[in-house]
């Protein structure tokens, strides 16, 4: 795999995945995953997730949308948590491989946007 920056990842497009490839092997999603802004790599190597804290409850719903709005432009769809009523986390996977594809690197880099 070759690694991409963080203006790469920004830039770039999702390409749709419908299986068919062998997702990123967890030593080269760490070193894939060190480029983005607070962005954790899975003990088992198959997702990446980060958190953050909102101010209040609607502004938890706002960026929650704002994920969804980026997530369907790419048509790449993380996992959404929203706990304590302004706790937000995202978890990146590409579930028709069962692991990680550069769409998550992708999408992640685009959410450090927001």
């Amino acid at each position: 795999m070759a690694y991409c920056t963080v203006e790469q990842l920004s830039s770039g497009k999702c390409i749709p995945c419908e299986g068919g490839i062998a997702p990123i092997l967890p030593v080269e999603a760490e070193k894939q995953v060190a480029v983005l802004d607070s962005w954790k790599l899975s003990e088992d190597g198959k997702s990446i997730s980060r958190s953050w804290n909102c101010k209040n409850f609607v502004k938890s719903l706002v960026f929650c949308n704002a994920v969804g709005e980026v997530a369907e432009a790419e048509q790449h769809h993380p996992d959404l948590h929203l706990t304590g009523y302004r706790h937000v986390q995202v978890v990146l996977t590409t579930h028709a491989i069962g692991g990680l594809s550069l769409n998550d690197f992708i999408v992640a880099a685009k959410l450090d946007r927001l």
